[in-house]
């Protein structure tokens, strides 16, 4: 590792009513990768927005490459080689590899496009990074790993010296993950700096040479991570030491709620069955494209089923639509929270009355107001949701938050079942301990919770039960207690020789 190349002193910045930085320092060398930690709204994007050029800091210095700048604007940092690439990833679907890549800095010869060059320059720059693609493919036909790639070259085209990765693995499978990281050991040997943000600890062995962690908009520390241990990182996010990281709570199993029988919806979900009981949680494992999500949606009434009997509380039930789910009490916290689960634009008030106005609506259609607080109010108490008051837009929460809001809405329901598809993703240690109490609460008093993950360790760590699926269909049905990661693999990647 060489010198630094980004040094961002004392920097400090308020948005109207909130600090998001206090005097917060962050430096970057040549030649290494830099994990940026801390719990959901630490302050780590608002740094690294003002590293590329998207804010404007309050206070403080930033030198990159040992030069002061004073306005770091989007243009700037572009032109001082620091590309940022997002959670969501930013490209335009329906053009191909190489005209995203080239997008806004077209070739051209007489006024005329010229696909060839861009073509051919992008198939060199692929392949400077290993990366097999065909550059005239059309973006929305590769696979989420596959245009993070495109991403990533995207930023290399600019000459960019200084990447910053923002959740990069969060919708990746294991194999992804693998060709992701050995392209960032490639780029880090040639001298590129990086910055990495991730809430999968697991990850950083493999890639991170050391970590700065961010706490409640301030700096913490910077440390070596060869000489860290993972629970001295994990205390100083937090302030204080995670005793249980996957704490699970022991019920007696009660009667039968939900019984789902030869459910078919499509190519993705074929003849799925199974039963859940009040006091456990049960578990969805299984690779990317298995039929997980499918499955809950077609439950839910999210998406059409082909055919198939579900049974709740020993009467079968008609779901043809989300509706129907809802009024029945079955109910889904979408694995996409921000654009299927919540109106980021509308408060947190709002968020949670919209899907019970009819408990909250007279015989006239008009809302009452002291029953919509006091429901708003129970969930915000009973879910320890986090927010200054509640109509603050559920946009500009956390993560973890945003989770809660989502299952806040369904509780005020009553619900007999509820489901969560992929409900830790893209938030903090902390907050993931929120989400796994919030479960087992749920199982104490009774409710059934049914939950898809693509994390194994917290599928073993949380489920009383563990359903594997296999290109749409059951491959395997485990106690927690019998289930091991390889075991569950082998369900989940060999359904021919399970039937």
């Amino acid at each position: 590792m060489g010198q630094y190349i980004v040094e961002m002193n004392h920097i400090s910045k308020s948005f109207p009513g909130v600090k998001a930085l206090n005097d917060v320092m962050f430096n970057l060398k040549e030649g290494e990768v830099l994990a940026l930690l801390g719990e959901n709204g630490a302050g780590k994007s608002t740094l690294m927005k003002i590293l590329s050029g998207v804010h404007s800091k309050d206070e403080g210095e930033i030198k990159i490459y040992g030069e002061v700048i004073e306005d770091l604007t989007l243009k700037k940092a572009q032109e001082l080689g620091i590309a940022i690439i997002h959670q969501e990833l930013n490209l335009c679907s329906h053009l191909s590899v190489a005209e995203n890549i080239f997008l806004g800095r077209e070739k051209t010869h007489s006024g005329v496009l010229s696909n060839r060059e861009m073509n051919a320059e992008t198939e060199a720059l692929l392949q400077s990074l290993n990366i097999n693609m065909d550059p005239t493919t059309i973006v929305a036909d590769l696979p989420v790993s596959k245009q993070q790639m495109v991403e990533i070259a995207k930023a290399l085209s600019i000459n960019a010296k200084i990447l910053i990765m923002d959740e990069p693995t969060s919708a990746l499978t294991s194999s992804e993950v693998v060709e992701l990281f050995k392209v960032i050991n490639k780029l880090k040997a040639e001298g590129y700096g990086i910055v990495y943000i991730s809430h999968r600890l697991e990850e950083l062995q493999h890639i991170v040479d050391r970590v700065t962690i961010m706490r409640d908009s301030k700096y913490i520390t910077s440390m070596d991570f060869a000489k860290t241990s993972m629970a001295e990182i994990i205390s100083n996010m937090v302030g204080r030491e995670i005793k249980e990281k996957f704490p699970h709570v022991s019920c007696k199993r009660g009667k039968k709620i939900l019984e789902v029988q030869g459910l078919n919806a499509g190519r993705m979900v074929r003849d799925v069955s199974f039963d859940l009981y009040e006091g456990e949680i049960v578990g969805i494992a299984g690779l990317m494209g298995a039929g997980r999500t499918e499955t809950t949606r077609a439950i839910f009434g999210a998406d059409a089923k082909d055919s198939g009997t579900i049974i709740l509380d020993g009467k079968e039930v008609t779901i043809n639509k989300p509706i129907d789910a809802i009024r029945a009490g079955i109910v889904l916290a979408p694995e996409d929270r921000k654009k299927d689960g919540l109106c980021t634009k509308l408060g947190v008030q709002d968020n949670i009355a919209l899907p019970n106005l009819d408990l909250l609506c007279s015989k006239l259609g008009i809302v009452d107001r002291k029953k919509e607080k006091t429901m708003v109010e129970k969930a915000v108490s009973n879910l320890k949701i986090k927010i200054a008051n509640p109509g603050v837009y559920a946009g500009t929460l956390s993560g973890g938050n945003q989770q809660k809001v989502v299952v806040g809405k369904w509780l005020a329901r009553d619900s007999r079942v509820v489901i969560f598809d992929e409900p830790t993703r893209g938030i903090d240690i902390a907050a993931k301990v929120e989400i796994y109490n919030l479960m087992n609460e749920l199982k104490k008093q009774g409710i059934g919770v049914l939950f898809v993950s693509s994390e194994m360790p917290e599928v073993m760590g949380i489920s009383d039960r563990i359903l594997v699926m296999c290109d749409g269909r059951i491959t395997g049905e485990f106690m927690t207690g019998e289930a091991t990661q390889d075991l569950i693999l082998e369900r989940a990647t060999k359904f021919e020789s399970k039937l």
